[in-house]
């Protein structure tokens, strides 16, 4: 959400999206609708492009001795991939600190390696239920309520301490109930 706030163009361009699938009688948006909103899962994975769940994945061990980008691994060697690194190589990714969610259009990333939730076997086991609890968290929260910042300053999108980098400064917002929305909020 933070993101959203700082790009209002963005979060505009995925509440037209959403309004536009679920349309008339105004429905609460459902699972099966999280396959046609392209643009949501664009903004979804620029998001953990940038901020991905973990930093870093979990540690492999060197099964013999072998030869990574010229460096000497021994056998042994515990190894750690630094996914934070490689979503903002800009070797891999144009403008790789800017929130581009268009860069995912079409189905592909941009970048060669996208790999928020690992890769191979020790590939996150939950990535998809968590895809898909994020879609439905983010695009309910922007179908029914319009959001501003708190201020003219954008969000500190600054990382804290952490195993998963939470934000250092926690979001404040303003937020309200759409207009279409109230009835249909009324009834739950």
């Amino acid at each position: 959400m933070s993101l959203l706030l700082n790009n209002p163009a963005v979060l505009t361009r995925a509440r037209e999206e959403i309004d536009a699938c679920i349309g008339q009688p105004v429905l609460l948006l459902a699972a099966a609708d999280l396959p046609k909103l392209h643009y949501l899962w664009c903004i979804i994975m620029e998001t953990f492009r940038l901020y991905p769940p973990a930093p870093l994945l979990v540690p492999h061990e060197s099964s013999t001795d072998c030869t990574v980008s010229g460096f000497h691994i021994p056998m042994g060697t515990m190894l750690l991939v630094n996914t934070f690194a490689i979503h903002r190589d800009p070797k891999l990714w144009d403008r790789p600190t800017s929130f581009i969610p268009e860069r995912f259009e079409g189905g592909k990333s941009e970048g060669k390696m996208f790999i928020p939730f690992g890769m191979g076997r020790r590939r996150c086991p939950a990535e998809n239920l968590g895809m898909q609890m994020v879609g439905l968290a983010l695009g309910t929260m922007i179908q029914c309520f319009n959001w501003e910042r708190v201020g003219e300053d954008l969000v500190d999108m600054a990382e804290g301490s952490g195993l998963t980098l939470p934000k250092e400064v926690p979001l404040e917002a303003f937020y309200e109930a759409r207009a279409s929305m109230v009835n249909l909020l009324s009834e739950i």
